[in-house]
């Protein structure tokens, strides 16, 4: 048993090229499923040698073996064909290189083939990559539309011819790619990534003529199907007849029965476009004459009215209300004056009728002394004493004569009898 690696006793190279041999030894036979990439069948060996690869990984391994397993009759061992080898993995210690030793390899048969295509399809769809949700809507007459087909095909043709015819505007970014074989899907991949990437381009095709279901096998390829579920453009696929269904056609936004179909999908028809915006500059036209019609009859009938087709109507009856409430206004305040003025003629009789100067025109006076004190009373004044009498004509000044004799007040003469 060889001690353990360690910076202080590394093993040599022999000694891991051994171990690795020893450790794939041990693995045993396996049945390996794949698609034949490449094939060598060397005149007078008897060894074949051919290079399986995995349909969904780029990933592939040597195989080696006797001619008689290869040629084993009814056994069509070619480039592209799905098989399965019962093999040995070997680890070949001089070279440092890992092949697969089979002792028999079987044909997959067509109900292989779409079993497998079958568990695939429920796989990617287990994931989502089928559903409706992510489909996204083809652009409006796209500028530039990306085309993946096989070169100088006839879906090349029906695809540029079609488009071209019914949208002449639109240009092309073309990509040509295998479309059979080992190697189809990988460059349908690179194609697809390529337009995918061009800011220019708006929709992609993916475009295939008819053909076996092995010849279609690589529009089944899982690896084709995730890099357009990954694309940020929207793709439309249009492999085989509109019989034919590949898994690519699960994925894409659209599915087209045929190339010709494809570009009938993703641009107009020119002359279908003219007429519908010949039939809705029409429908616009007419809603806007009856629109012009129905406004101008408006119009005319707001104009036709009264106050409209005389304005100065209006104001030959507003003059007339003016003019009367002009005329009321003057005779209720006239009224109101009048009946001022007689008030104030009462007021002032009253007051005239109540003023000491009536009393004295009445032939009444009024005594008073020399402070303006009225007398009252003849005693309160003295002989002598100067007093003033007020009667209606002016004042009179006198003075008190005693000698003459107090006046009686119960009688309205004086003491020599004279009033």
């Amino acid at each position: 048993m060889t001690a353990p690696s360690s910076p202080d006793a590394p093993w040599p190279v022999r000694t891991v090229a051994r171990k690795v041999a020893e450790w794939i030894g041990r693995l045993g036979e396996v049945w390996v499923e794949g698609q034949v990439a490449q094939l060598n069948r060397r005149s007078g060996a008897a060894t074949v040698f051919l290079t399986l690869r995995d349909p969904a990984a780029d990933l592939s391994v040597p195989v080696t073996c006797a001619r008689d397993v290869a040629d084993r009759p009814g056994l069509e061992l070619t480039e592209g064909a799905r098989v399965i080898v019962r093999a040995r993995p070997d680890y070949y210690v001089a070279r440092g290189s890992f092949s697969l030793r089979a002792t028999e390899i079987r044909a997959v048969g067509l109900g292989e083939l779409l079993a497998r295509i079958e568990r695939i399809r429920r796989l990617l769809a287990a994931e989502g990559l089928f559903d409706a949700t992510r489909k996204r809507p083809l652009p409006f007459a796209p500028a530039v539309v990306g085309l993946v087909t096989g070169k100088d095909s006839a879906a090349e043709r029906d695809v540029l011819v079609t488009a071209r015819r019914r949208w002449p505007a639109v240009r092309f970014a073309v990509h040509h790619s295998l479309v059979q074989g080992v190697n189809a899907a990988a460059s349908v991949i690179d194609g697809l990534q390529r337009l995918d990437r061009d800011p220019e381009v708006e929709v992609i095709v993916v475009a295939r003529g008819g053909g076996s279901v092995e010849d279609l096998l690589p529009f089944s390829d899982e690896g084709l199907v995730r890099a357009i579920a990954a694309c940020r453009t929207p793709v439309v696929t249009a492999v085989g007849h509109e019989t034919d269904t590949t898994l690519v056609d699960h994925v894409a936004d659209v599915r087209a029965a045929t190339p010709t179909d494809a570009a009938h999908r993703v641009v107009p028809e020119i002359g279908e476009q003219r007429r519908l915006v010949d039939g809705l500059r029409a429908r616009a036209r007419h809603v806007l004459t009856m629109r012009l019609d129905q406004q101008d009859r408006w119009l005319e009938g707001v104009r036709s009215r009264p106050v409209l087709a005389d304005p100065q109507r209006l104001l030959h009856g507003r003059a007339d209300d003016v003019a009367a409430l002009r005329d009321r206004a003057r005779r209720t305040l006239t009224h109101r004056v009048e009946s001022a003025e007689r008030d104030l003629e009462h007021a002032r009789a009253r007051v005239s009728a109540l003023s000491p100067q009536a009393t004295l025109e009445r032939g009444y006076a009024l005594v008073q002394r020399a402070d303006g004190a009225l007398v009252r009373d003849p005693a309160e004044v003295g002989d002598d004493e100067r007093l003033s009498v007020r009667v209606s004509g002016g004042r009179l000044p006198v003075r008190v004569d005693g000698g003459a004799g107090a006046a009686d007040p119960a009688d309205p003469r004086g003491q020599d009898g004279q009033p």
